[in-house]
């Protein structure tokens, strides 16, 4: 994908579809944004390598004390924390494979441990910029501050992941009866280590919410655990960890949806979105968000509809409800699904784009509408 992408954003730069000018000023407006993505990227692979995810994965199986649906509350807390901490594609491709282990491991089924951290990973993306990066992009044109942010998100972000957590339990209520052994503690080799990744971790959240800038707060992060890899395990540190071909499909569809909004796709997106900040109109912005991800991908959607969202802040935010809640019905909604679903198959869990697409089309709707509601009420 990212090789199609590249090559679309570099035929409409060379055939003058986009000017060089307004590619520079693409670029410029996406340099802090990868430059973010390649830290936070960082961040999540040496955590994994730290075995923080597995870890909490395994102390949430001790914690639950053998109950399958306690084990399923603990998963979603641990989803939640870590999509909102570490983003959604942290979730999506470092948590899922734990998940599944500890349920093989466990002998209980693993699709409502699969779903719910696939769901969340969506729906719990809302609450701070470092979540999505659709977040990022918002916050360039919001102008808020990280911890104003938040205060305009907490009340959809609760709503979301409490609504998210109903919809998967009660769609696989009856796997989440019985009980499992209770394994033994996992072990940490190196026990420092472990410890200063986690915390770093951890500490992202007040840095942003005393109102550092999300780019330079995880820039630094990376480079502390870097320094601390170095000294500590140096063969972790390898190019491997660098988010390349990533950071060329969110450039190369920058580019390419900033062409098209120039050639006719601005006018059709303001007649698309109406105006206002009435429910009404917020639902109408989610609804719209939500439909361009499932027929798209979220990030090229918010892309696409951002000029329609432009006439105030509640509306961008409806946006992004659409654009991070929305994209739950097909399998292509968001990159952080598609990349769940190879992690998955890895793992040897097939979810069927059919048994997706209608846990999504039951879910989808009413948690949209509830999100919104949440969002018009702070």
């Amino acid at each position: 994908m990212w090789r199609f992408t590249s090559g679309a954003a570099a035929m409409v730069v060379i055939s003058g579809a986009l000017p060089w000018r307004q590619a520079g000023d693409v670029v410029d407006r996406m340099a802090p944004i990868l430059v973010f993505l390649v830290a936070i990227t960082v961040v999540a692979e040496l955590a994994d390598s730290a075995r923080v995810f597995d870890v909490a994965a395994r102390e949430a199986a001790h914690l639950a004390a053998g109950r399958t649906w306690c084990l399923f509350a603990l998963v979603c807390v641990l989803a939640a924390g870590t999509t909102i901490l570490l983003g959604l594609d942290t979730t999506a491709v470092l948590l899922t494979p734990v998940v599944l282990a500890v349920a093989d491991q466990l002998r209980i089924s693993p699709l409502p441990f699969a779903m719910i951290t696939v769901w969340l990973a969506n729906t719990a993306s809302l609450l701070l910029p470092v979540s999505n990066l659709t977040n990022l992009l918002a916050l360039h044109e919001l102008g808020l501050p990280p911890h104003a942010f938040a205060a305009r998100m907490w009340l959809p972000t609760l709503v979301s992941v409490v609504g998210t957590a109903l919809v998967v339990a009660v769609a696989y209520r009856r796997q989440l009866r019985g009980s499992y052994v209770v394994p033994p503690h996992p072990p940490v080799e190196d026990r420092p280590l472990f410890l200063c990744t986690a915390s770093t971790c951890v500490a992202l959240v007040p840095a942003l919410l005393l109102g550092g800038d999300p780019t330079v707060v995880v820039v630094v992060g990376a480079a502390v655990l870097l320094g601390l890899f170095a000294y500590r395990r140096r063969d972790a540190l390898r190019p491997g960890l660098l988010p390349w071909r990533l950071v060329l499909l969110v450039l190369g569809l920058a580019l390419v949806i900033e062409a098209l909004l120039r050639h006719g796709g601005e006018h059709l997106v303001l007649q698309l979105m109406g105006s206002g900040a009435d429910l009404p109109d917020l639902l109408r912005v989610a609804g719209s968000g939500a439909l361009a991800s499932n027929v798209g991908n979220n990030l090229p959607a918010y892309l696409a509809l951002e000029p329609g969202a432009h006439q105030g802040t509640s509306r961008l935010l409806a946006l992004l409800v659409g654009t991070n809640v929305g994209p739950l019905v097909l399998v292509w909604g968001s990159l952080a699904t598609l990349l769940w679903r190879e992690r998955c198959r890895a793992r040897g869990v097939d979810v069927s784009p059919w048994v997706f697409a209608r846990l999504g089309l039951l879910g989808v709707p009413p948690l949209l509408v509830c999100t919104t509601v949440g969002l018009w009420l702070s």
